[in-house]
């Protein structure tokens, strides 16, 4: 009697062993594949949290000082066009009187300008050298203005940044580095003009490398919640680089074994599945 029933349990055992061998390959199969799917809470930005109000108090906007190294673009107007020429030797440069640019940003150029020097200091036709270092381009150009009374009636003076760039890295449609036309760029902008991040993008932990005062800062900006509205990183400075980690979907998908082993788990289940079908 134990005989049989010992001989019973073994049959019962194969016969399930028998079942769940395919069963074992499709279920490997399938959490290797979406191990490599990317959740959509994951790639929606801005979302609200339980509780939170629709309003967030946004934060200062930034105002870029002049800093060594800069390269101005300074343009120079007056009721005697000839005489005030004579102060716009860089007038191909695109800075012109009539305003600060355009709204689009462009791949980086070298672009002519007067060059901040070590000491902060611009060197202009006639006035000579003066320490712009320090101050915003508003006050640069009331610094300028002052010194052409001597030289122009009702003078009309534009001061703009020539070299104010940001970098945008990792994974976003268009890496690159990029001019900005104006003196104020946020985060959200910069990610625009990159054309997005790619599906694969790691939205929870966007990383800011920022130069401060001689040093590295590295910031981390959460896209997925609406407290970048208030982050110290909103609003890029001149010099940023916005990198954009790669999250385990992409690392998943790109990687020859996770592609190859789901394939090859499928293909072996159907094998398995037809030899115990007709057996």
């Amino acid at each position: 009697m134990l005989f049989l029933n010992c001989s019973k349990i073994k049959t019962q055992t194969s016969n399930m062993r028998k079942k769940l061998s395919p069963n074992i390959f499709l279920f490997l199969a399938f959490i290797i594949t979406i191990s490599s799917c990317v959740n959509r809470k994951q790639i929606v930005y801005f979302q609200k949290g339980a509780h939170k109000s629709d309003t967030i108090a946004a934060i200062q906007a930034y105002v870029p000082k002049i800093q060594p190294g800069d390269i101005l673009g300074i343009a120079v107007a007056s009721l005697n066009s000839t005489a005030s020429g004579f102060f716009n030797p860089y007038s191909a440069s695109g800075a012109d009187a009539s305003g600060s640019g355009g709204g689009a940003a462009s791949v980086a150029t070298a672009a002519p300008g007067f060059l901040v020097d070590s000491a902060g200091t611009i060197e202009l036709p006639l006035i000579g050298p003066l320490k712009v270092a320090g101050l915003n381009t508003s006050q640069a150009r009331d610094l300028i203005k002052s010194h052409l009374t001597t030289y122009l009636k009702e003078p009309t003076v534009n001061v703009r940044f020539l070299n104010y760039k940001i970098s945008v890295l990792g994974e976003v449609a268009h890496p690159s580095v990029y001019i900005i036309p104006n003196e104020r760029i946020t985060i959200t902008e910069a990610i625009s003009m990159a054309g997005d991040l790619t599906i694969y993008g790691k939205r929870t932990n966007v990383m800011v490398i920022r130069d401060v005062d001689g040093k590295k800062e590295f910031g981390s900006i959460n896209l997925n919640g609406r407290e970048i509205f208030n982050s110290p990183y909103y609003y890029l400075h001149s010099g940023d680089v916005l990198y954009v980690e790669q999250g385990k979907g992409k690392i998943a998908a790109s990687d020859e074994a996770f592609r190859i082993i789901p394939l090859v788990l499928t293909s072996l289940s159907v094998i398995i599945l037809a030899i115990y079908r007709f057996r």
